[in-house]
């Protein structure tokens, strides 16, 4: 991999991120043969620069779990991201002003481990084990490349476009709910935007979960007790804009919502 391709592409990213302002598609920096490993080199590079100005890792994310979002973006299989504690946004509670550049929103599950994730290979048993809830979840997706021009290569680099989350605060135990025929329904500002079901998420939620959890001990880093999960969308995205209010509602789980902030300008 080319280093200093991998820098360029994890500044650019940086700056947009912090400017509010998008970047070209990163793609172009890494060059056309550019891969997977490429993007989470600079994927990597940005979160150990972030855990080293202070902020702390609360979890993963998994996307392109749902083929709706998939025909969305026109590409097919999971990738991962990073979620940090500063993003996380209490539910009931406003977007701050300027944290998102172009957002979207998605429902999803989120599961919260109470054991690590480390068999390096893992079953369906072995996550279920080790979950100790869920909660149900809005994602605000984001991207920092102009106009969601997006190939996997730039998802990935872009710490798979992750944005904020928003969870509820009733934890539900994982033995009190189906997850794969969780029903998801998305309001904004009091109209559906988007619906779902659990299994829109690779069969099962605990598909997605089994594959990050094989995906991070490959990469050296596996899943430890206390982390959440996003693990990814039930339906499609829905474009989000200032003032939007959003509400999602996963049955039997819960729901879950908040409101894009607007400016004073």
């Amino acid at each position: 991999m080319d280093r200093s391709s991998i820098s360029e592409a994890a500044r650019r990213l940086r700056v947009a991120a912090a400017t509010g302002r998008q970047c070209a598609p990163v793609r172009h920096v890494l060059g056309g043969d550019s891969g997977i490993e490429a993007a989470y080199a600079v994927q990597q590079a940005n979160v150990a620069l972030a855990v080293a100005g202070g902020r702390r890792v609360s979890g993963r994310k998994i996307g392109l779990t749902s083929q709706a979002v998939q025909e969305q973006l026109g590409f097919g299989e999971p990738v991962s991201g990073v979620l940090f504690a500063d993003t996380c946004v209490p539910d009931g509670l406003d977007v701050p002003v300027g944290r998102l550049v172009q957002p979207r929103a998605e429902g999803e599950i989120a599961m919260v481990l109470g054991d690590d994730l480390d068999k390096g290979t893992h079953t369906v048993v072995d996550v279920i084990g080790a979950v100790a809830y869920v909660l149900p979840a809005l994602e605000i997706v984001d991207s920092r490349n102009a106009d969601w021009d997006i190939d996997i290569v730039d998802m990935v680099a872009d710490n798979a476009c992750s944005g904020l989350y928003v969870v509820g605060s009733r934890p539900v135990p994982l033995t009190a709910v189906d997850v794969r025929g969780v029903s998801m329904r998305i309001t904004l500002n009091g109209t559906t935007a988007s619906t779902g079901t659990g299994s829109a998420c690779l069969g099962n939620p605990l598909h997605a979960m089994v594959w990050l959890a094989d995906a991070m001990c490959e990469r050296g880093e596996p899943l430890r007790a206390g982390e959440l999960i996003m693990t990814g969308s039930l339906g499609p995205m829905a474009p989000l804009g200032p003032g939007d209010e959003i509400r999602a509602e996963l049955d039997p789980i819960g729901t879950v919502g908040t409101r894009l902030g607007v400016s004073d300008d």
